[in-house]
C-alpha cells in the first residue's frame, strides 16, 4: 500500500493564533475524511472572517485539543525550531504475533502535513482553558495598520489552505481504502508533532515507509 501525503502551504503566525488556525485545518481535513452520518457544526473564527466545519464528535474535538496544546508547547520550549503536525490516516492489519512484533500493524495510507512559521517577537497569549473556544488576543507593539495588513495577509493564505484541502480531496481518491465496521466518525488516525531536529521522528517516518511504500507526495 502506497501512503499518499498532502503538503499543505506554510503560514506564517502569530503565537496567539496558533490555536485558531490548527483548529480551522485539523477539523476541515477530519470533516472531509469523516465516515456515515455526522453532526456537522459551523464554527466562526474569532480572529478571522472565516467559518469551518466540526464533525460534531467529542472524542475528535478532545484529541485536537490535547495536540494542539502539545504544539504549543514544543514551539514554547524549542522558539528557533521548525514545528509541524502530522495528521495520519491508516488501516489496522492483524499480524500473526512473534517475538519481535506486535499482532497489529498500522498501514498508513494518508498523511496530511501542517507548517507554522511563529514569530517569535511579539508577546505570547493564550486560549481561554475554561472556555477553549475563546481566545486570549495580545497583539503585541506593532502599529495598528501593519497588525491588520499581517492578519489580512494571513486570513487569505488560511482560506487558500482550506480549498487546498478541498482540491486534494476531490483530485485524489483511489488510495481511500473501504470503510471499515468501526464505530466513530473518522478513520483510525493520529497527529503527530515533530521538530526540525528530531532525528527519532525521521525514523519513525522510515520505519514508515519501509511497512507502506514510497509515498506520493501532493502540494
Amino acid at each position: 500500500m502506497n501512503c499518499v501525503e498532502f503538503r499543505l502551504k506554510e503560514l506564517d503566525v502569530e503565537h496567539f493564533e496558533i490555536r485558531e488556525v490548527l483548529r480551522c485545518i485539523l477539523h476541515t481535513i477530519f470533516f472531509h475524511r469523516a465516515l456515515g452520518l455526522v453532526r456537522p457544526k459551523d464554527i466562526d473564527l474569532e480572529l478571522f472572517d472565516i467559518t469551518y466545519v466540526q464533525c460534531g464528535d467529542v472524542d475528535v474535538e478532545k484529541k485536537i485539543e490535547e495536540r494542539i496544546d502539545h504544539f504549543i508547547e514544543r514551539v514554547e520550549k524549542h522558539p528557533n525550531k521548525k514545528n509541524e503536525i502530522c495528521l495520519s490516516f491508516y488501516e489496522v492489519k492483524n499480524k500473526q504475533a512473534t517475538w519481535f512484533t506486535n499482532k497489529v500493524e498500522r498501514l498508513y495510507w494518508e498523511q496530511w502535513y501542517i507548517n507554522l512559521n511563529v514569530a517569535q517577537h511579539h508577546p505570547k497569549a493564550h486560549s481561554n482553558k475554561s472556555n477553549p473556544s475563546k481566545t486570549v488576543v495580545d497583539p503585541g507593539e506593532s502599529a495598528p495598520e501593519e497588525r491588520n495588513a499581517r492578519r489580512a495577509a494571513l486570513e487569505s493564505s488560511l482560506r487558500e489552505v482550506m480549498f487546498q484541502i478541498i482540491k486534494f480531496v476531490n483530485e485524489k481518491k483511489d488510495h481511500v481504502p473501504s470503510v471499515p465496521n468501526l464505530e466513530g466518525v473518522s478513520f483510525p488516525y493520529e497527529i503527530t508533532i515533530s521538530s526540525s531536529s528530531d532525528s527519532a521522528f525521521g525514523m519513525e517516518m522510515f520505519k514508515r515507509m519501509l511497512q507502506t511504500g514510497h509515498p506520493s507526495i501532493l502540494s
